[in-house]
C-alpha cells in the first residue's frame, strides 16, 4: 500500500505512529559520540548482540583498539541505521492500516 492511497485518518495515524516510534537522527548521534565506545547508539537502535560485543570489547586493551575501529565506521553508519528502522516501522504500520482495511 502506498501512503497516496490513505485518507486523511489514516494518513494522522500514520504520521503519529511513525513519529512515536521511529528513531532519532540527533539522538542516535549524540549517543554515538558520547557512548558510542560502549554500544551506547547501537542499544538505541535495537542492535543489543553488536551492541554487547562493542560493551564487552572496550573492556580490554586490545579490544578497546577494535572498539574505536568500530566506532569510526559507526560514524557513517548510523545514519544508514536510523533511516532503515524509520522506514521500516513506516512499513509495518502502513501493513497494519492495510489489514485494518481488508
Amino acid at each position: 500500500m502506498m501512503k497516496s492511497q490513505l485518507d486523511t485518518k489514516e494518513l494522522m495515524l500514520l504520521e503519529s505512529e511513525v513519529r512515536s516510534k521511529s528513531k532519532n537522527m540527533v539522538v542516535a548521534y549524540l549517543l554515538w559520540w558520547f557512548l558510542g565506545y560502549f554500544g551506547g547508539h547501537r542499544f538505541y537502535m535495537g542492535k543489543t548482540g553488536s551492541a554487547v560485543a562493542m560493551l564487552i570489547l572496550s573492556i580490554t586493551v586490545i579490544g578497546l583498539i577494535v572498539t574505536c575501529v568500530w566506532w569510526i565506521v559507526d560514524a557513517f553508519l548510523t545514519h544508514s541505521m536510523v533511516k532503515e528502522h524509520n522506514e521500516q516501522v513506516e512499513n509495518d504500520i502502513l501493513r497494519v492500516i492495510q489489514a485494518k482495511r481488508a
